[in-house]
């Protein structure tokens, strides 16, 4: 309830957040859901992962489209077991963090946040996920971890009710430390990439680094970040398509999708901080929206443009559609697509820092405003 008020407070006066976040001087601050103090649900909590042993090795991870064509769409069965094992310990990780924290937040209970502050301190003081990326893949999952980590510790920071007050300084100063060591690597390895090669693991690699631009107040990081999400809004064309994710032939729908996660999240830490990152080529990112949601529907107009029929298998997972509690905090909704939305609920993810309802829900206030009937249907 408290983050419904605060939240319905910043929606009802926009320019009042706007204009307290728009200085360059400034420091750098999360949308307002990561900032609700802490609740009082008793519900019981999840265990401390005991498998979330710090992985300090060389990033070397295979692909799950091992083999594949150049539209790196052939699922490889055997190779994505053999990912799923290698990687076990940061997945651990990052779930481990991203449900301890959501238990923490929801409930305040002093074990969840012992948990939390526990795995963050023994991945730093082992400088897990520094080591060298020697695959795609691997240089993937640093990233990916590091938006896990990041926006779950942005909770923590943020939140009213200041939990990291009572965690040591050095504690703290190390973990921030490790975030920033962690963020510089994925800045190495993303940048400068040719057009013709960016797609949504950049806008995931800027949104990672995004949330640890915020957690740790570097305006450098948060400049990179912002880059990256002009150049990816230069891609999205006329109709809403990706031009490198419609490549992907028989996954272009589901990765046109993903990819509108990242970039939602950034636009939302943009706004956040005055910058109108959702104000870019016209407005990209709803178009992007638009062809999405339309091809969820049907997905023909995507198969006449790939030549192939599309792959909807994973959309049957709500988690998949996250963005959309995050693009209806960031602009009106219309009230069809508000009511998919609730059907929807809760949506969450550990990439983003847990519950993503919990971050964004908003009241169902945006009645016909942005899509029609047909496209939110």
């Amino acid at each position: 309830m408290r983050m419904l008020l605060a939240v319905a407070f910043c929606a009802a006066f926009p320019t009042l957040w706007l204009w307290s976040t728009a200085s360059s001087a400034a420091p750098l601050r999360p949308p307002v859901g990561f900032t609700v103090a802490v609740g009082d649900d008793d519900k019981d909590l999840r265990d401390c992962p005991q498998d979330a042993v710090p992985f300090a090795g060389a990033l070397d991870f295979p692909s799950k489209y091992a083999g594949s064509d150049r539209a790196r769409d052939d699922y490889n069965a055997r190779s994505d077991r053999e990912y799923k094992r290698r990687i076990a310990p940061i997945t651990a990780f990052e779930r481990g963090v991203s449900r301890q924290v959501d238990d923490y937040m929801r409930g305040g209970r002093p074990e969840a946040l012992d948990c939390a502050i526990g795995l963050l301190a023994d991945w730093s003081r082992e400088r897990g996920l520094e080591g060298r990326s020697l695959s795609h893949t691997g240089k993937s999952m640093r990233k990916w971890a590091l938006g896990s980590v990041a926006a779950s510790y942005l909770r923590l920071k943020f939140s009213a009710s200041r939990p990291l007050d009572a965690i040591d300084d050095d504690r703290i100063g190390d973990i921030e430390a490790w975030i920033g060591r962690v963020a510089a690597r994925v800045v190495d390895e993303w940048s400068d990439q040719p057009l013709r090669k960016m797609n949504n693991h950049e806008y995931w690699a800027a949104w990672s680094v995004m949330a640890a631009a915020v957690a740790l107040d570097r305006k450098d990081l948060f400049d990179w970040a912002v880059a990256q999400y002009r150049t990816a809004a230069t891609q999205i064309d006329a109709e809403g398509y990706l031009p490198n994710e419609l490549a992907r032939d028989t996954r272009a729908l589901y990765y046109h999708n993903y990819a509108l996660t990242p970039l939602a999240m950034l636009a939302a830490f943009g706004q956040a901080n005055g910058v109108d990152l959702a104000a870019e080529n016209d407005r990209a990112i709803d178009r992007l929206a638009r062809r999405v949601l339309l091809g969820v529907a049907d997905p023909n107009d995507f198969e006449v443009r790939t030549g192939a029929k599309q792959n909807v298998s994973e959309f049957k997972e709500s988690s998949k559609f996250a963005w959309i509690e995050i693009y209806c905090w960031l602009r009106p909704c219309d009230a069809a697509l508000l009511a998919r939305l609730d059907t929807l609920r809760p949506l969450g993810s550990t990439r983003l820092g847990g519950s993503v309802t919990d971050l964004f829900s908003i009241p169902a206030r945006h009645a016909g405003a942005a899509f029609s009937q047909e496209v939110s249907s």
